[in-house]
């Protein structure tokens, strides 16, 4: 890999952009490669939880300006076709995906924060979508961004380009904690270790759960939750997990996938 460093231990995955001369931005062939990575990841399946992270100085400062800037209108669309793949195949995939944001998170990074399933933040990190100050309005980044914040904040964000603090994101849901620079890599490693301690088959059903019935009413979120729950109660690891309660042991997880996952 050129633009991305991936390293593994059982259970979590670190995937480390690697583009510290253009503040680690999204370019074509870092979304190429960091869609290669994630789909791996995610068929392997390997580990549960897959830690993304950046340079200190940059987590990521979004799409490369000089490329959109030096590409026609057709080739700047397969650069964004490839970003909302790769947000896609972050949806798809079993593991849950944390960004671990130290400095900036800007535009398509701040995006990449959004689209993750959690977030940690050192007190340093500052977010942002300042397309609009370049011209560029963040329209793909105002998709994930107006998912996790209010709609006044996230106006406000698009609309004057100023960037805000770790702890303004924290207290407007973009990021779980927001902890010192110092312990980051630990505090991740923590909440991260807490969710790589399931079963990877239930991480996948509650994930897909989760998402699905966000947008559903009331109601019907409900009917599509109980027939999860239902099917995810004779799950083989459900049965494993509910036994190991009553016998106060241990959970053995069988982490290959099962036809009740489907």
């Amino acid at each position: 890999m050129e633009f991305l460093s991936i390293r593994q231990n059982e259970t979590i995955a670190y995937i480390t952009l690697e583009n510290p001369k253009e503040f680690n931005s999204l370019s074509l062939k870092l979304l190429q490669e960091l869609e290669q990575v994630l789909k791996e990841i995610g068929k392997k399946r390997e580990c549960k939880v897959v830690i993304i992270e950046g340079a200190k100085k940059a987590f990521c400062a979004g799409h490369s300006l000089r490329e959109i800037e030096n590409n026609t209108e057709d080739d700047v669309f397969v650069i964004f076709q490839t970003c909302q793949q790769v947000m896609k195949t972050m949806r798809e995939i079993p593991q849950l995906i944390i960004s671990k944001a130290e400095g900036v998170a800007v535009a398509a990074g701040c995006q990449l924060v959004a689209a993750s399933d959690m977030a940690v933040a050192s007190e340093e990190a500052r977010f942002g979508t300042p397309g609009i100050n370049s011209g560029l309005f963040c329209s793909t980044p105002a998709v994930f961004l107006s998912r996790n914040i209010g709609r006044k904040k996230a106006v406000e964000l698009l609309f004057t380009g100023n960037l805000m603090s770790a702890q303004e994101a924290l207290e407007h849901g973009l990021v779980n904690k927001v902890v010192p620079a110092a312990v980051l890599d630990e505090e991740t490693d923590k909440l991260a270790g807490d969710v790589a301690k399931q079963s990877l088959n239930i991480i996948e059903i509650g994930k897909r759960q989760f998402y699905q019935q966000l947008n559903m009413e009331d109601f019907q979120a409900l009917q599509y939750s109980t027939e999860v729950i239902v099917r995810n109660s004779k799950h083989p690891d459900a049965v494993e997990g509910i036994r190991s309660f009553f016998e106060k042991r241990p959970p053995i997880w069988n982490d290959h996938p099962a036809k009740e996952t489907k």
